[in-house]
């Protein structure tokens, strides 16, 4: 046998050698990549093999109380592309040329398209809310490693309707206002995905799982909202807005019973479906121009529901909150008399409260007073009750700094009510006639419906039940009385005091002919942001029907009316509107006196004496007649005054719809 070399056992060695070393390297490497980074590598591995595309649940409905859809969700497509695989098929020009063909159908910039495409993440989102068509026309570009999911999107039907109240979703179609977002959780359900092992194409591994773990819808939502009432408040503060070129209106409609809302309408509005935008054209084209931090200032204050979360000062409304804890404390009676000499100065003080009247309306019952809504009066009232039992009955009605009414919607604000250790008699005569306190709506609201059931105070809601796919109940929502505020003595003597604002006093202008209507009418002065008060005014009108057994409280809120500021002249005609489709609807059908019977059928009416009334009492009591009105020498004063002088003179008789003439001073 051949002996080897030494050169050659030396090249043997080193040869031996480094394929050694290579081994160990190797062994090092393997034992690196197995054991040390062997998680990380594994994750990897996952990453690119497991396809995870999640799977939108179905939003519940949102249902008035007759099962009416106000929102819903409709079925639309979201595209999904898996960057690693377009990578692996799609280079240089091919690349360009389905960007370009996926950006033409998506309606997208083709640089946008194509740098998601290369992204540098597992999957992520091309385009959301496509429809069956659109949707249809990505698949026909067979493009390896795009994905098409089912989702849903948040589709109102009625458009700009209860807005606010309704609220709307945002892009994660999660609840962003309103019920959308108060009843999140159970409106949103449960989201599923679809997870599946593939190669680096997308096709299924042989060895591979997939499991699909369902979406589970959420629940529907079914509200006391009525959509015919609804649609009748939204329809009567249209037309006020023409009329009255207000700000804004707000209208709330109540079941005093039960706490229902029946209806809760603000305009402007805007489309739940466009929520990022102004529902107005001449709005949209100043939004447009404002800066990003300016519109989301803007877009907040749109979507917030003022009903619930603002508070403004109720003047002459609040009345009914002093008249009736006055009478529950008996410190006073419907035929008590009182005498009005224009200035009343507060006990104890050097400070003279005045009218609005300038004359005066001497002697007068409280009926008469609650009708003339003279201030003096009820300064009296609050003072003889004093500060502690005055405070008792607001908290009992719950209007103070600390309490809401619960009711089920996000950011309800409390009222704004001076601190009762530091005011005076001057700060508790001015809070009985509705100034220097400011309120809610659906406070207000609130309070008066205790009058309307017998003095019983309820706690207001806006939803009624839950209810699932298959339309079984999950869950309700029972009626809950909070506390008898006054007794059903003082309860009817105020139904009594109301109706007589309507059919004798300044709330003429919603009086209707067949039914019985109560309410009172407010002027108040808007506060400026320097702590005074502007020319501005909130002007409304809250009323309730019919006064023998009440199935709603409906109040009009008038934010700065231009020309006539009047609650009487501009907010108790819109309510006269409402009721006059509300009631028959609800089943309550006129019953028309013989003297309604003889006007219906008459061509003329008989012209009231106003001589002596205030203008905005006046206003309101011609309403009633069907006449209207014209002030002689003209003014431009929004000051109320005393009617001096009329013509025709009262008795006459002119055709309806005829103008008479109310002089001034």
């Amino acid at each position: 046998m051949a002996k080897v070399s030494g050169r050659n056992k030396k090249r043997i060695i080193i040869t031996f050698g480094m394929i050694s070393l290579l081994l160990i390297l190797l062994a090092f490497r393997l034992a690196w990549i197995q054991v040390v980074k062997a998680e990380e590598y594994s994750k990897i591995a996952t990453d690119q093999q497991t396809s995870d595309i999640p799977l939108e649940a179905k939003r519940g409905n949102i249902l008035d109380r007759n099962g009416k859809e106000l929102a819903t969700s409709a079925a639309c497509y979201t595209v999904w592309a898996r960057p690693a695989e377009i990578k692996e098929n799609y280079k240089g020009e091919k690349l360009d040329e389905i960007s370009s063909s996926l950006a033409v159908i998506l309606n997208m910039k083709a640089s946008e398209v194509r740098e998601k495409l290369v992204k540098e993440q597992a999957l992520i989102k091309i385009a959301k809310y496509l429809d069956k068509e659109t949707s249809d026309k990505v698949n026909e570009l067979d493009i390896r490693g795009i994905d098409i999911a089912e989702n849903t999107k948040r589709y109102y039907p009625l458009g700009n309707f209860a807005s606010q109240l309704l609220g709307s979703v945002n892009d994660d179609n999660l609840g962003r206002s309103g019920v959308e977002q108060e009843y999140n959780e159970y409106l949103s359900g449960v989201a599923g995905r679809w997870i599946k092992n593939t190669d680096i194409n997308g096709n299924k591994l042989s060895y591979g799982q997939e499991t699909y773990y369902k979406a589970e819808d959420g629940l529907n939502v079914t509200l006391t909202i009525d959509e015919v009432i609804q649609h009748y408040a939204e329809n009567a503060i249209a037309n006020g807005m023409k009329e009255t070129k207000a700000n804004r209106i707000m209208c709330l409609v109540m079941d005093p019973k039960t706490g229902d809302v029946l209806a809760m309408a603000t305009n402007p509005g805007f489309d739940p479906n466009t929520p990022t935008e102004p529902d107005r054209k001449k709005e949209k084209t100043v939004f447009d121009k404002m800066s990003d931090k300016d519109q989301v200032t803007y877009l907040n204050q749109m979507w917030r529901n003022p009903i619930v979360s603002d508070t403004y000062e109720p003047g002459s409304t609040f009345k009914l909150v002093t008249t009736s804890s006055a009478l529950e404390e008996r410190v006073t009676n419907l035929k008590k008399t009182y005498t009005c000499n224009v200035g009343y100065t507060v006990p104890g003080t050097h400070v003279t409260l005045h009218c609005w009247s300038p004359k005066g309306h001497g002697t007068e019952t409280l009926i008469q007073a609650v009708g003339n809504s003279c201030n003096p009066v009820q300064i009296q009232l609050a003072l003889a009750m004093g500060k502690e039992t005055y405070y008792n009955y607001l908290e009992m009605f719950g209007i103070t700094d600390t309490s809401k009414t619960n009711i089920d919607l996000p950011a309800e604000a409390s009222a704004q009510v001076q601190p009762k250790d530091i005011i005076g008699p001057v700060e508790l005569a001015t809070m009985s006639y509705g100034q220097g306190i400011a309120v809610t709506p659906i406070q207000l609201v609130s309070a008066v419906c205790a009058i309307g059931n017998d003095g019983v105070l309820m706690q207001p809601r806006v939803v009624k039940k839950l209810t699932d796919s298959d339309g079984d109940t999950v869950k309700e929502y029972e009626t809950k009385e909070i506390r008898k505020v006054i007794s059903s003595k003082t309860a009817n003597d105020m139904k009594k005091i109301m109706e007589f604002v309507v059919s004798e006093g300044g709330g003429g202008n919603a009086k209707i002919a067949g039914f019985r209507i109560g309410g009172k009418t407010g002027t108040a002065d808007k506060p400026s942001s320097d702590g005074k008060y502007s020319s501005d005014t909130y002007s409304s009108f809250i009323g309730m029907a019919p006064m023998d057994d009440p199935k709603l409280v409906v109040l009009v809120v008038v934010d700065s009316p231009k020309g006539i500021q009047f609650g009487s002249a501009t907010a108790a005609p819109i309510a006269k509107e409402f009721l006059e489709n509300a009631l028959p609807y609800l089943g309550v059908n006129p019953k028309y006196t013989k003297d309604e019977e003889k006007d219906l059928k008459a061509e003329y009416a008989y012209v009231p004496d106003v001589t002596g009334k205030s203008y905005s009492d006046a206003i309101g009591i011609l309403g009633s007649y069907g006449l209207k009105y014209k002030v002689t020498p003209k003014t431009s004063s929004k000051k109320d005054f005393d009617v001096v002088d009329q013509y025709p003179k009262a008795g006459k008789k002119i055709k309806k719809g005829g103008k008479v003439y109310l002089y001034r001073e």
